[in-house]
């Protein structure tokens, strides 16, 4: 088998970025760990560290009101000896990144995005190399800073891309069983099957040469999706005392929302001025809100799943309730995946301005309000309102550009005429 040498000197070049970062500067992964933009009380590294500290006491990690995160971190950082306990963390979320970025290639080397069972862009041509997707990912500050604070969003993140990279591959079970994994562990990644069971169905009919049965292939996704995650659960009940608890620490936080600490979100400010007697109400309007793309994206995007997948990607890292830049860099990661669509992008520089105003801001404004006390929550939450919005013109940009595409094999009379709406 053949070295890939240009591989080898990302992947490389990758990694020792991120340990020359952990080990020249010490006190850094502890400061982004902090930061309300990086973690969340679902992805905290801190808090994992709490719930540890208690699950090596034998103390139930739940009982601090504290830990929100799935069970099975839970021995899989207790294995780490305490004395080279940062070290090996550190190794951890560089071997991951690495393990994102190979299901990110592997993506880019089907050209899928570009040419399907059902679609086939004009402008398949015109693409990047998988290994410059990979480096857009890599080499991303949201993904290295990310890494540096130890967010456990990451493990998520890798379950859903490999996923992704295995319904491509033609693995719908192991598939299956990675966006089970993701589910267990940030609960929102439940709303990506309906469109990965079509890009499964869409990859076997394709390598079978003959439709398969519907009714049958979507069932036995949905069983062994279903069964996956049902072990976790009674594995980690198991590791809980015997206990369910877990459910609403774990879930139960994303569906009620009790934890309000600041974030990237719409949802906090939102609850904190919200009143009691209208917050249930609300919170099944946002919940909904949010589970509304899924059926109609894979309505409309019938043809292209693996652009649903990315689109939905996008919408959560805006509208769910704990979301990070880590969303955002996963997003951003799938996103080079469709260059050969960029040209019909109309508002890039305002998009991408804007996410660079936030991102310089938002720190800024969260010192005024938190540590200087000459701002409020009003300062935070303004720039988390211009984040979101860049954030939604990327998304709303890319869906345009994928439809302008698709309506231009329907209208090649059409094709680099300007659109105006009547």
């Amino acid at each position: 088998m053949a070295i890939d040498r240009r591989k080898v000197l990302l992947y490389s070049s990758a990694a020792a970025l991120r340990f020359l970062l952990f080990s020249s500067f010490p006190l850094l992964p502890d400061l982004l760990t902090g930061r309300a933009e990086i973690s969340t009380p679902v992805t905290s590294f801190k808090r994992l560290q709490e719930g540890l500290f208690l699950y090596t006491h034998n103390v139930s990690p739940y009982d601090g009101g504290v830990f929100y995160q799935a069970p099975l971190l839970l021995p899989l950082f207790a294995l780490i000896p305490s004395s080279v306990f940062s070290l090996t963390t550190a190794l951890l979320y560089i071997l991951t990144d690495l393990l994102c970025t190979e299901s990110i290639i592997r993506i880019a080397e089907s050209g899928i995005a570009r040419s399907s069972r059902l679609f086939s862009s004009p402008r398949k041509g015109n693409h990047w190399d998988s290994l410059a997707v990979g480096a857009a990912f890599l080499f991303n500050p949201f993904t290295i800073a990310t890494c540096l604070a130890r967010s456990t969003s990451v493990f998520s993140s890798c379950a859903i891309l490999y996923s992704i990279a295995s319904a491509v591959e033609r693995k719908p079970s192991k598939s299956m069983l990675a966006l089970a994994l993701a589910a267990y562990l940030s609960l929102y990644p439940a709303l990506l099957l309906p469109p990965l069971i079509l890009l499964c169905h869409d990859q076997t009919a394709e390598k079978t040469g003959s439709k398969p049965k519907y009714p049958r292939l979507p069932i036995e996704l949905l069983s062994f999706f279903f069964g996956a995650l049902a072990w976790f659960m009674i594995v980690s009940y198991m590791l809980t005392g015997q206990s369910w608890e877990f459910l609403r620490s774990t879930y139960g936080v994303h569906l009620l929302l009790p934890d309000l600490t600041p974030n990237v979100g719409l949802w906090w400010y939102f609850f904190i001025e919200m009143f009691d007697s209208f917050r249930e109400f609300f919170l099944g309007v946002f919940w909904l809100h949010l589970m509304a793309y899924v059926g109609g994206l894979s309505f409309r995007l019938r043809t292209q799943p693996l652009f649903v997948l990315t689109t939905l990607i996008g919408i959560f890292a805006i509208f769910q309730p704990y979301p990070s830049i880590a969303d955002a860099s996963l997003y951003f990661a799938l996103l080079p995946l469709y260059s050969h669509v960029f040209p019909l992008m109309r508002y890039t520089f305002f998009a991408m301005a804007t996410i660079l105003y936030a991102t310089l801001l938002g720190p800024a404004f969260y010192y005024l309000w938190i540590y200087a006390g000459s701002g409020n929550a009003n300062f935070f939450y303004a720039i988390t309102l211009v984040w979101s919005l860049g954030l939604s013109i990327i998304v709303g940009e890319c869906l345009f550009a994928v439809l302008r595409d698709e309506w231009e094999i329907e209208r090649p009379d059409m094709k680099g005429k300007d659109v105006r709406r009547i």
